[in-house]
């Protein structure tokens, strides 16, 4: 069903809901060498359609006395992002490792079903293949889906199932030079000091595919 990675479009009276998996974000902008720049990916999204609601959705790790995804929350909650968020769990499995759980997506599901009745176009920004059933349910309803993540990573960060359910599909890296934040060489594989991290590295590193 989805349009090739190279197609984007939108229509510039279409009602448009974008639900962004934050740590799916992070983790793709990592993969493909960018840092996002939150207000331009709104502005340029807002040039293209009428933006009703932009969700914001994030796990916190409830160990943190201060969490370095703080200066970023506040300033979403700022500056037109709807932000979700929920305490991350950690634990120690049965082989003595630090687990983090925190999945959002059933508080994203919620969002983008609730909100199908009042929207044309529904935007997910991740590539996890467990929302087929999501897009396929809000399409029922008559709204249009496009899902954002990549196919030009080893392994690729988006699941066939939803790539084929979405109405189209975009590849990040078409569009990632919209709002990139700092523009990086390709990543080297030995350790870099980096700037402060963001919680989902934490969750992504830990327990990433629970």
């Amino acid at each position: 069903m989805a349009q090739g990675s190279g197609c984007m479009f939108f229509q510039p009276n279409e009602r448009v809901c974008l639900f962004i998996d934050g740590a799916s974000l992070y983790s793709a902008s990592r993969h493909l060498g960018f840092d996002v720049d939150y207000r331009n990916l709104l502005t340029f999204f807002r040039s293209k359609c009428h933006v009703i609601r932009a969700y914001y959705y994030s796990a916190i790790l409830e160990s943190e006395e201060y969490s370095p995804l703080k200066p970023l929350t506040d300033w979403l909650v700022y500056n037109g992002y709807f932000l979700v968020t929920k305490t991350a769990r950690e634990f120690v499995d049965h082989n003595g490792r630090r687990r983090v759980k925190g999945n959002m997506d059933i508080e994203l599901a919620v969002d983008m079903m609730e909100m199908a009745p009042r929207i044309d176009h529904a935007v997910l920004f991740s590539g996890d293949a467990d929302f087929r059933r999501l897009l396929e349910t809000v399409q029922r309803q008559g709204v249009r889906t496009s899902v954002i993540s990549s196919i030009r990573t080893s392994p690729p960060l988006i699941g066939d199932e939803l790539r084929r359910q979405a109405d189209q599909f975009i590849e990040l890296a078409d569009i990632a030079p919209q709002f990139t934040r700092r523009q990086a060489e390709a990543r080297p594989q030995r350790q870099q000091q980096a700037p402060v991290r963001h919680p989902a590295d934490q969750i992504s590193e830990l327990d990433h595919g629970d």
